[in-house]
C-alpha cells in the first residue's frame, strides 16, 4: 500500500516505513508471524488481525487467517468484526460530548435522567429466589456508571447471587429496547452500594439510555451523526446492512473446561443477529466495526479529540477521561479482584470508558503509564499510548476474551519493536 492511499469505502490509512517512526520493521513483522504459527495454524483462532501506528501513521497492518475456521476466504481491511465491549468507550465518549455541552453533570444522580433509578435497592443476602434488600449508602451517579462502580452487574459473571438474579430475569434480552432494559435493571437489586466496589456490568448500557434521553436521539442515530460520520467510520454500527453483510466474519467460542471450539454466530448472510437493526441498541457491547474504522476512533483520541478537522471533544476532556477515576487512586484489582475485566486488573485503574495504566511494574510488562485501553468479548482489543504516541488494535472472533493471552502478547511484541 502506498503512503496515503485511500481504499474506497474503508477510510484512509497512512502507511509508513517503520524506521521513520522509530519502530523496527523486522520486529513488527514478527507480530503476524507469531500469531499465525501459534494460534491460526494450530486451529486456536480463525484469524488474527493487527494494526500498530505511531504518530498517526500505520507501521503495521496485517491480516492472517480466514473468515471461518480453516476456511479459504482470507480476512482483510474490509472484514467486519463484532467488537462487543469496545462499544463502551464510544458510549462513554458520547456522554462526555453531552457533558461538554452542559447537558449533564457527572456527579448528578442517575435518577435525574432515568427516574426509575430513584428507589433502587442493594442486595442484602439470600438467594435469587428469595433475597433481602436494603437502601444504598448513597444514590448512584453518572460517574459511578462510567467507572463500573455503580453496583449494576452482568448476568454472565457467575460470581454471586446478584448476577444470578440478572440471569433469572434475562437482563439483556435482544427483544427489548435499551430503555426497557434499564427499567428492569432499576427494579432489581444492585450487587453493592455505589462507589464501594468495581464490577463489570450493564453500567454503560444505562449510560446509553441517558444519551438518548438527554440528546433526544436514538443511540445509533447519535453515534452516526455525532461520531461515526464526522470520523468517516462508515463500517461501524449496531448492525450490518444488506450491501455489507457478506463482509461480517463468523464468530467462535471456546469451552474453558475442555478447550473445544464451536461456532457462536455464523458470518455473512447466515448471521441473523446482525442482518437487521436490533431492538436492543446495546450501548455496552453491540457494535460491529473494521480495524481501520476503529483506528480512526483511537487516532481521534490520541490527537486530543479531533481528526482531520472533525472536532469531537476538547483535548482537556480527553485528558480528563484518561485519568484514573477510581476512588483513592485504587486499581481495578484493589476494588474488584473477583470479577471479569476486559483488561488486566493488576496495575490498571479505570478512566471514563476504559482502563488507565497506573503502574507498569504491577501490570507485568513494558508499557507506558497512562495507557488507555479496552477490549471486547470476542478477543478484540485496543490501546492508546499517549507517551509513545502508539495505537495498537487487535481483531479476531473468539469468545471469551480470556481464551488465550493474546492481548499481553500483542503488546509485548509491539513494545519490543521500539527503536526510539
Amino acid at each position: 500500500m502506498q503512503k496515503g492511499q485511500r481504499m474506497a469505502g474503508y477510510g484512509e490509512v497512512q502507511s509508513v516505513d517503520p524506521a521513520e517512526v522509530g519502530l523496527n520493521g523486522d520486529r513488527l513483522a514478527a507480530i503476524p508471524a507469531f500469531f499465525k504459527s501459534n494460534y491460526v495454524d494450530t486451529g486456536k483462532l480463525p484469524c488474527a488481525a493487527a494494526l500498530v501506528s505511531r504518530n498517526g501513521e500505520v507501521a503495521l497492518e496485517s491480516y492472517v487467517g480466514a473468515t471461518t475456521m480453516g476456511g479459504k476466504e482470507q480476512i482483510g481491511h474490509h472484514t467486519i468484526f463484532r467488537i462487543y465491549s469496545m462499544t463502551k468507550p464510544v458510549t462513554s465518549l458520547a456522554i462526555m460530548m453531552l457533558f461538554e455541552e452542559g447537558k449533564l453533570r457527572l456527579e448528578h444522580e442517575v435518577y435525574r435522567y432515568l427516574p426509575e433509578f430513584k428507589d433502587v435497592k442493594v442486595f442484602d443476602g439470600g438467594t435469587r429466589e428469595d433475597y433481602q434488600v436494603r437502601d444504598p449508602d448513597r444514590h448512584m451517579t453518572l460517574l459511578d456508571l462510567l467507572t463500573h462502580t455503580s453496583g449494576v452487574t452482568y448476568g454472565f459473571l457467575m460470581q454471586e447471587e446478584a448476577d444470578a438474579i440478572y440471569r433469572k430475569h434475562k437482563i439483556g434480552a435482544p427483544t427489548e429496547s435499551l430503555r426497557e432494559m434499564c427499567r428492569r435493571i432499576a427494579g432489581l437489586p444492585l450487587a453493592f452500594s455505589p462507589g464501594t466496589r468495581w464490577q463489570y456490568g450493564h453500567s454503560i448500557d444505562v449510560l446509553g439510555a441517558i444519551v438518548e434521553v438527554v440528546s433526544g436521539m436514538e443511540l445509533d442515530q447519535f453515534f452516526r451523526e455525532r461520531i461515526f460520520h464526522p470520523l468517516e467510520m462508515h463500517d461501524t454500527d449496531f448492525w450490518v446492512p444488506e450491501g455489507k453483510i457478506e463482509r461480517l466474519m463468523a464468530c467462535y467460542q471456546r469451552n474453558p473446561l475442555n478447550g473445544e471450539i464451536s461456532l457462536s454466530d455464523p458470518g455473512g448472510r447466515e448471521s441473523k443477529d446482525y442482518a437487521v437493526r436490533p431492538a436492543l441498541l446495546n450501548a455496552g457491547g453491540g457494535l460491529v466495526s473494521t480495524m481501520r474504522d476503529y483506528h480512526r476512533f483511537a487516532l481521534m483520541l490520541l490527537r486530543g479529540g479531533t481528526l482531520e478537522g472533525a472536532r469531537i471533544i476538547s483535548p482537556k476532556t480527553w485528558e480528563f477521561m484518561r485519568q484514573n477515576h477510581l476512588p483513592g487512586g485504587k486499581t481495578i484489582k484493589d476494588m474488584g479482584d473477583r470479577t471479569f475485566s476486559e483488561s488486566r486488573m493488576e496495575g490498571n485503574g479505570f478512566g471514563l470508558g476504559g482502563s488507565v495504566l497506573v503502574d507498569p511494574v504491577e501490570f507485568g510488562q513494558p508499557s507506558s503509564k497512562g495507557n488507555f485501553a479496552w477490549g471486547g468479548l470476542a478477543s478484540t482489543y485496543f490501546w492508546v499510548d499517549p507517551e509513545e504516541e502508539i495505537i495498537g488494535i487487535q481483531m479476531t472472533q473468539m469468545i471469551p476474551s480470556s481464551s488465550y493471552p493474546i492481548r499481553p502478547q500483542f503488546q509485548q511484541l509491539t513494545y519490543a519493536a521500539l527503536d526510539w
